[in-house]
């Protein structure tokens, strides 16, 4: 599954990069360890076994040794140690932890025989020196003569000399001993590191509990524990500030875009201190930026020149029919076609004069004449005409008396009389229209509910666009152009304010007109 967060993703990245170096580094050096405490635990069972081995111990040493032994390596509590002493084919001594899946005969090498060894002696157990090895002595030097005797011999006395043991007086050879390669034995006690040692006086097997390497090397595993998920999180904290230091030209850009609206076609984004895989995107969306600016100016520009070119022929077309319709004889043919076509000059007139203001504020040069108004007053007079249009329909106001507002009149009749009129045009057979208004903090908010069939999800998003119909199925052969409330949502932004379609129940279409309070100040 592929992670949505880029940042996210380089983290986990870096962190299982990371993390598999690391645990390559401290696996090595785990081994390179153990290895380093093997070799030494190795050395310590070789002097151990050779010195033991070297001469002939009385029977009293091995339980003295067994006791010592232990603190060679480590252990006081003798239990990672293990002895086994054999002499003249006799087992002499064996530690109680010793097993027999130890195997140590395996390992006992033959020695040539003694007789080939002409001066190997066996030093007895309680000598320490053989009579038949005597120091070398010093003798002393011979008499000085006489004085008298020695005149006219030479002044200088003769040196002292030693005297040669004779070849059967000389030192022993070295007892012969073999010392074998140590081995690792698996028992159901744990490993162990056994080697045996085989000299003329004795056999000697000594098997070392491998625990005493493991408790060495837990030290070491409890540090690489505690440091690996510690260097990983500094990983992925380190490459998630990296990932988004790395992105903050995409952000800019994103919160640019974001600002871009019809009235902010002008959004740049500069390429100064960006990074060279970035400065093309820059540069690409800048250009794009222009070509849609220019290409809106001049939509936009001939919207507003078209509108404003048809106002005036309009106007004096609407006249000319105004009149003739006074002229025409009363209830002839004549006087039902001018009275069709003052209908159309009149819908031609409406859609010009809001296309003009949907130009004019789309370029940001809707005027604005604010006065203080009477917002209750206007909207009491609005309803009014609501009996008169729509007798059927029941009318329910809540609305605050003198509410006053700073703002364009004729605009904001305007937006009312669409939403009011909306509100007929779309309501049910006998159905009903609720007008409130409410102050909210610095707000004041219209809202203008009716009955009606629902909206579907499609048209609730594309209400507010500019031509937009909602479904033929509602509509009913309703007149409109789809331009009533793309322009009272633009008054109402030029107001400071808003226009939003509320989220209602079944059967229930409700608008609610926003004003800021602070623009009645």
């Amino acid at each position: 599954m592929k992670l949505k967060s880029f940042r996210f993703r380089i983290a986990i990245l870096s962190a299982l990069l990371a993390g598999t170096a690391i645990a390559g580094f401290s696996g090595i050096t785990y081994l390179l360890f153990y290895q380093s405490r093997l070799n030494i635990l190795d050395n310590e069972i070789k002097d151990q076994l050779s010195r033991e081995s070297s001469s002939s111990r009385p029977l009293g040493h091995w339980q003295t040794y067994e006791k010592i032994q232990a603190s060679f390596f480590g252990d006081q509590t003798q239990q990672t140690n293990a002895l086994l002493v054999i002499s003249d084919g006799k087992t002499i001594h064996q530690s109680q932890n010793w097993q027999t899946d130890f195997n140590p005969e395996s390992l006992f090498a033959s020695l040539p025989e003694l007789s080939n060894l002409p001066n190997l002696q066996l030093p007895s157990l309680n000598q320490t020196q053989s009579p038949n090895n005597p120091p070398l002595t010093r003798r002393p030097p011979p008499p000085r003569p006489d004085r008298e005797s020695s005149r006219g011999m030479p002044e200088n006395p003769p040196a002292p000399s030693f005297e040669q043991p004779p070849p059967e007086d000389r030192p022993p050879v070295a007892a012969p001993q073999f010392i074998s390669s140590l081995v690792t034995r698996k028992t159901s006690t744990g490993s162990w590191r056994m080697g045996t040692a085989v000299s003329p006086f004795v056999k000697i097997a000594i098997a070392v509990n491998l625990k005493v390497i493991d408790r060495e090397m837990s030290a070491i595993q409890n540090v690489f524990l505690i440091s690996m998920p510690l260097t990983l999180l500094l990983m992925m904290l380190g490459a998630w500030l990296l990932s988004g230091s790395a992105l903050k030209p995409i952000k800019h850009l994103t919160e640019t875009i974001r600002r871009v609206n019809a009235k902010g076609l002008n959004q740049r984004t500069s390429i100064t201190d960006l990074d060279t895989e970035f400065v093309e995107l820059v540069q690409v969306f800048n250009q794009m930026m222009e070509r849609l600016e220019r290409s809106f100016l001049q939509a936009s520009r001939f919207s507003s020149d078209a509108a404003h070119e048809l106002k005036t022929p309009l106007a004096i077309l609407q006249g000319e029919l105004e009149l003739a319709l006074q002229n025409a004889e009363t209830g002839s043919p004549m006087q039902q076609t001018l009275s069709t076509l003052l209908n159309e000059v009149s819908r031609l007139s409406s859609i010009t004069r809001k296309l003009l203001l949907l130009s004019l504020a789309d370029a940001g040069k809707m005027s604005v004449q604010k006065i203080e108004l009477n917002f209750s007053q206007i909207l009491y007079e609005i309803t009014e005409d609501i009996g008169i249009l729509a007798p059927d329909l029941s009318l329910k106001l809540d609305i605050l008396p003198d509410v006053k507002i700073l703002g364009d009149r004729e605009l904001l009749t305007q937006v009312l009389q669409n939403l009011i009129n909306n509100a007929i045009k779309y309501n049910l057979p006998n159905g009903w229209i609720h007008i409130q208004t409410k102050l909210k903090s610095n707000s004041l908010m219209v809202t203008i509910s009716n009955s009606s069939q629902d909206i579907s999800s499609s048209d609730r998003d594309r209400l507010f666009d500019r031509f937009h119909r909602a479904d033929p199925a509602r509509n009913r052969g309703i007149e409109g152009f789809g331009l009533g409330l793309s322009l009272s949502r633009e008054i109402a932004i030029a107001h400071n304010g808003n226009l939003q379609l509320d989220q209602t129940n079944q059967g229930c279409t409700s608008f609610t007109l926003i004003l800021q309070r602070n623009a009645l100040n």
